[in-house]
């Protein structure tokens, strides 16, 4: 009985071996690239894009040190983006990080986010916010994170924030404090 055991174990062995030997004499590979979800359909290096309205008149500019289309998606992606919203005498540039833009005119902004009034005579200079959501269309701009506002001779910040572009109207969902600058 004892020489089946040892011939059973050998041809055991024998079969072990032969199926792990593919396994065991693999010689490490490089480790493989990340596998990307979608690739652009074209990228642009210092781009300069502007936008006209349909009844012709200037809607936007954008310049960004890269941007990435991706048409089946819907959307292009930018990389350190300067956004001006032209809207008459309320025109307003938009600085971020990065961004992206919808196909149904929607531009997400994230990362140090800068809205400066470009209107010299305006109560509001600057908002400042984390991400900000910016409808072109309908000129209103949207954020649930921090912000703050500035002017000439006040800063105020709160949480949340709605903005009509066309008439300049802020609304700050949830304010927090209000500082007057003395003269």
């Amino acid at each position: 009985m004892t020489n089946l055991r040892v011939i059973l174990l050998v041809l055991f062995s024998a079969t072990m071996l032969w199926l792990w030997y593919p396994f065991l004499t693999q010689t490490e590979q490089a480790t493989q690239p990340e596998e990307t979800i979608a690739k652009p359909d074209y990228v642009a290096i210092d781009l300069k894009q502007t936008s006209f309205a349909e009844n012709g008149q200037l809607s936007y500019q954008i310049t960004a040190q890269r941007m990435e289309l991706y048409q089946e998606l819907g959307f292009s992606h930018f990389e350190v983006p300067i956004f001006v919203l032209h809207n008459g005498q309320h025109n307003w540039q938009l600085t971020a990080n990065e961004a992206t833009l919808y196909e149904n005119d929607t531009l997400i902004l994230e990362g140090n986010v800068k809205a400066t009034n470009l209107n010299d005579a305006a109560m509001i200079t600057h908002i400042d916010a984390d991400n900000l959501r910016l409808e072109i269309t309908n000129r209103m701009m949207r954020s649930d994170q921090p912000v703050i506002i500035t002017g000439p001779n006040v800063t105020i910040t709160g949480k949340g924030l709605i903005a009509d572009l066309n008439i300049e109207v802020i609304e700050l969902i949830n304010h927090t404090e209000t500082i007057y600058d003395k003269q």
